[in-house]
């Protein structure tokens, strides 16, 4: 059964920041998270404005080094987060600690936090459309949950995954079950952060 869209769309962003990274690194050799959050965000959204979305939040998610192991990358991301919170005050920043196993850092607990935040706004009606910076095929049972959620409320919810496109690449896919929004190289390059944090 298919529910009436509202109106105006609430449009929540979630950026899994890692997964973005190394997808944008594989795919366009990025050796650093350039990208910005608002400006990514805002992009999508004003692609989309005939279908009347509107930017309601942006939801950032990392895991970051231990500032005694890796002091550089954990001031990185603590200066990129900051700014993007002057920038959008409203933003809302989830980080984890990165653990290591044999020098190697590993990120705990994002997916499950990211996950679990978008399957209780949906509960709670805080969005309309939720679009989630990720491939990470994982988010697909989240998507289940929302669907369910969606018949349970008798409403309109969209899902959808953004991630960096190639025609070039056969590994530029979005999570299953979602509606997938391929982001070019061009879209992805005019929204850059002209900071570089690793200064």
């Amino acid at each position: 059964m298919s529910y009436s869209e509202p109106l105006i769309k609430r449009v929540v962003a979630f950026f899994d920041c890692q997964n973005l990274f190394n997808a944008c690194k594989k795919l366009w050799g990025y050796s650093y998270p350039n990208f910005d959050p608002v400006k990514l965000s805002e992009m999508l959204v004003n692609c989309c404005q005939n279908d009347s979305w509107v930017l309601h939040g942006i939801r950032v998610y990392t895991g970051i080094h231990n500032v005694k192991i890796n002091p550089s990358w954990h001031n990185f991301w603590h200066r990129k987060l900051l700014s993007a919170k002057n920038i959008y005050p409203s933003l809302y920043i989830f980080t984890s600690q990165l653990r290591y196993t044999n020098g190697i850092p590993r990120e705990k607990g994002v997916d499950v936090r990211i996950a679990l935040d978008l399957v209780r706004m949906a509960r709670l009606k805080e969005y309309d459309v939720a679009i989630l910076f990720s491939q990470d095929a994982d988010f697909s049972e989240a998507a289940d949950e929302i669907r369910a959620l969606a018949k349970e409320q008798s409403r309109w919810i969209k899902i959808a995954s953004a991630f960096p496109f190639s025609a070039t690449s056969n590994k530029t896919f979005g999570v299953p079950k979602t509606d997938w929004i391929r982001i070019q190289k061009s879209e992805y390059d005019a929204c850059i952060d002209t900071s570089d944090y690793r200064i």
